[in-house]
Order: structure tokens, then C-alpha cells, then sequence
């Protein structure tokens, strides 16, 4: 009988926010895993993820096919997981979530390997995002090199580490006033693990070739309903002011060079204008989490076991009396 050991399977962005999830998923599935990062010497992390031997840690950047092609050499299964939330440099939407996805689709191909590319709810050739627009072209790529490629789209992630319910737990830490830009848009928080252990499943072949999959938790909520459980979560009070689309986009100009959780374009802006949820096509057609027998987790679930740390207390909530 064969062993999950027999394949292997090559993780490009496995060091990433999610990257870290799928190793951690697939190593408990004992597949062999090879991550493909820019700077593997800074991915030694990974390395207890898995048993002795079982994570291997290569070179490669999206931006040279060569290194792409070298890294998944004898791949039977390819994940690509690298995308960027805002440019710099070379690392631009266009190079990384376009032309990037189309190099590891390509290398792929000529792998005769199988590829799941994971891409986000949003991506729309027809969008005014930068972000969305190359996301919707790194799809058309990959299905052109790759028709039985399988693609998951997931509404914005979190868990620990991530740069969303951190990031506004930390600026609650340190303003009494939180801006509030696109209060009313509509989220579907998926919790990270969950959409490491879809796209697990999907190495296992439990997923449709070629389907494009929308992965969501279990509530829609507006931004202004998220922000609300985030504070609640922390034990802080704020006032949340709203900010006008356009006002937001005038103090982008200022903030997209500003430090950490204060950073902000004119693309976040833009992006923040639409609705990010699981559409109703995905669900009739079972192309969700639940459609591969996952039951997400909540937001209010998860996020107290990692955001304690903000509260002023720490770990110790106030009691109410």
C-alpha cells in the first residue's frame, strides 16, 4: 500500500502566514514536503513541523522561472501560496500574482505535477484594485497552463500572526480612536487552519479538478462588527470614527509609507469598498469549506486563544460585576 511519504509534495510561500499552516497540515498527512522561499535560511522554523527529513527548505523566486523549475523538480503535488498585500520594489501585484502564478503553472505543467493555486475572494479582472486584478489574472494563467488545476479563494484570513485582527488589536494598544473606513462592507473571517486543512484535503484528492473553490467562516459580518469583536476580545474601549472612501484614500497617500499597523494605500482603500464573501454560486455548486466536510471555525472562537496578549490585563480578562 502506498505512503503519503512517496509524495512529494513542493510548497512555494510555505514560510507565510498560511505557508506555515499547510506544512503543519501536510506534515500530519506524513506527505514530504519541499519549501520553495526566497530566503530558506530564514525558514528553519519549519523544520519541527514535520518528523526528521520530512521538511526540506529550497531557494527559489517567482520572478525567475529558472528557480522555479529547479525547485519543483520530481514534484507530484505543487501549492502556490505567494502573494503580496501591498507592493514594494520589484515585488509588485503584476510580478508576484500574475506573472508569478503563470511561471509556477507553467514549470508545473511541464512537471506533470498537480496544482493547487490559492488565489482570494475579490479577484476580478474587472476590478479597480490592483490587488484583485492581478489575483483574477494569476487564475486565467494558471487555468491556461494548468486546466485541472484546482484554486481556492479565501475571504480575508485569521489566526495567530496574521496581519488583520493583530493589526487592529495593536492599534487599539496604542490610539483611544480607531478610523473606521468601509464600516458597513461584508466579510467572511475564515480561520487560517481551516484553509490549511482544505487545501490539504485538496493534496488527499478530495477536491474537483479544475473547480474553483470560495472559502469562508461561518458568519458574515461587516467590518464595524469585526472591529467591535476585536475590542471586546482585548477589553478596550474606543471610539470609532468613520472615515469617508475618499478622506481614506487622501491620508493613504501620507500612511502607505508609514511603519506597521499604521500602514495604508490607496489599493487597501479601493479594496475595502466591496463586499468580501462567499458568493451564492460556490455554495449551490458546494465549491466551500463545508463542501469538503470542513466546519469552520468562528472568529469569536479562535481569536481570544492569540489576541489575550493585547488586552491590558494579558491573559487575565476584567470581570464584570
Amino acid at each position: 500500500m502506498a505512503s503519503n511519504l512517496d509524495t512529494l509534495v513542493t510548497v512555494f510561500g510555505g514560510s507565510g502566514f498560511l505557508g506555515r499552516n499547510v506544512v503543519r497540515a501536510l506534515c500530519k498527512r506524513d506527505y514530504r514536503i519541499r519549501v520553495a522561499v526566497r530566503r530558506p535560511e530564514l525558514a528553519g522554523y519549519l523544520q519541527p513541523s514535520g518528523k526528521v527529513g520530512q521538511v526540506h527548505t529550497v531557494q527559489a523566486n517567482l520572478r525567475y522561472p529558472a528557480s522555479v523549475a529547479a525547485a519543483l523538480r520530481d514534484s507530484h503535488v505543487v501549492i502556490n501560496l505567494v502573494g503580496v498585500l501591498t507592493e514594494s520594489g520589484a515585488q509588485t501585484f503584476d510580478a508576484i500574482q500574475a506573472r508569478g502564478a503563470e511561471t509556477v503553472a507553467k514549470a508545473a505543467a511541464a512537471a506533470g505535477a498537480e496544482l493547487i493555486h490559492v488565489s482570494a475572494i475579490g479577484a476580478d479582472a474587472g476590478s479597480p484594485s490592483s490587488y484583485a486584478k492581478a489575483k483574477a489574472a494569476g487564475e486565467a494563467a494558471v487555468k491556461a497552463a494548468v486546466p485541472s488545476a484546482t484554486i481556492f479563494r479565501p475571504s480575508v484570513m485569521f489566526g495567530p500572526e496574521d496581519q488583520f485582527t493583530n493589526r487592529f488589536a495593536a492599534l487599539a494598544r496604542m490610539s483611544p480612536v480607531l478610523p473606521l473606513i468601509g464600516g458597513d462592507t461584508r466579510m467572511q473571517p475564515v480561520y487560517v487552519g481551516d484553509v490549511a486543512t482544505a487545501i490539504a484535503e485538496a493534496v488527499d484528492g478530495k477536491a474537483v479538478p479544475g473547480a474553483t473553490y470560495e472559502l469562508g467562516g461561518p458568519e458574515v459580518l461587516t467590518l464595524r462588527e469585526i472591529i467591535e469583536t476585536i475590542l471586546e476580545i482585548t477589553d478596550r474601549e474606543r471610539m470609532l470614527v468613520p472615515l469617508s472612501f475618499g478622506l481614506a484614500r487622501f491620508q493613504a497617500a501620507v500612511l502607505q509609507f508609514a511603519p506597521g499597523a499604521f500602514k495604508l494605500t490607496a489599493d487597501q482603500v479601493t479594496m475595502l469598498e466591496r463586499d468580501n464573501v462567499v458568493s451564492d454560486a460556490a455554495k449551490a455548486a458546494s465549491l466551500t469549506l463545508e463542501g469538503l466536510g470542513i466546519t469552520p471555525d468562528s472568529l469569536e472562537a479562535v481569536a481570544p486563544q492569540y489576541l489575550w496578549r493585547f488586552r491590558p490585563q494579558g491573559q487575565f480578562q476584567r470581570m464584570s460585576v
